[in-house]
């Protein structure tokens, strides 16, 4: 029985390697294309961890891991600089569009609503 949970623990955590792997690629790609990039991790319940990158030009975006942990793993292999706060001053640096503005003030004024999930 100890047999069978070790296999299970050691394939959840290839699966989990693997996952972050994946991720931390995607960090890679975003950052280089923009001339770098930081982050923040967010908690979002049971669908996992948020991973907002902000580039050095102003561009964000973000990717969503299982867990918490597989974030983290993420962007240590990604050479990520995490943020612990999304304040201010890190917010500041984010370069919204008129997207963004249009999608932000439709939720709340009649705009274009959220598409069906």
């Amino acid at each position: 029985m100890a047999d069978t949970a070790d296999t299970t623990a050691a394939t959840a955590d290839k699966k989990q390697d693997r996952t972050a792997a994946r991720l931390a690629k995607q960090i890679g790609a975003f950052a280089r294309q923009h001339g770098g990039a930081e982050g923040h991790l967010a908690h979002i319940g049971q669908a996992g961890t948020r991973i907002v990158l902000v580039g050095k030009d102003g561009e964000w975006g973000d990717l969503v891991a299982p867990a918490y942990p597989v974030a983290q793993l993420a962007v240590e292999k990604a050479g990520l600089t995490l943020h612990e706060e999304f304040d201010g001053e890190f917010a500041a640096r984010v370069r919204t569009g008129p997207y963004e503005w249009t999608r932000m003030a439709g939720i709340q004024l009649g705009g274009p609503a959220n598409p069906a999930a």
